[in-house]
């Protein structure tokens, strides 16, 4: 994995709104792989409020957790993002 590959992760994996699906579409890596990947590259403290963060009910990394009207993996105001795997539309 690149270093780029690598902070795109940690990227998408704080973002609130972009689900653990989306990385394992992008990335292959499953949830419980993105949880030790985070808690190796961050710092103990902000490893915790992640993980705080994710299981918060204002989170929607969960797809079960999201709003069923929302189809998408991105905002649809989100800017374009270089190096993504996903085709842009």
């Amino acid at each position: 994995m690149t270093l780029v590959e690598l902070d795109r992760i940690i990227e998408m994996a704080w973002e609130d709104r972009t689900p653990f699906e989306a990385i394992k579409f992008q990335f292959n890596l499953s949830e419980s792989e993105i949880i030790k990947l985070m808690r190796k590259e961050l710092k103990i403290k902000s490893f915790k409020l992640w993980r705080k963060r994710v299981h918060s009910r204002i989170s929607s990394k969960h797809l079960h957790k999201r709003n069923q009207d929302i189809k998408r993996f991105k905002s649809s105001r989100q800017k374009d993002i270089s190096h993504n795997k996903i085709s842009k539309r």
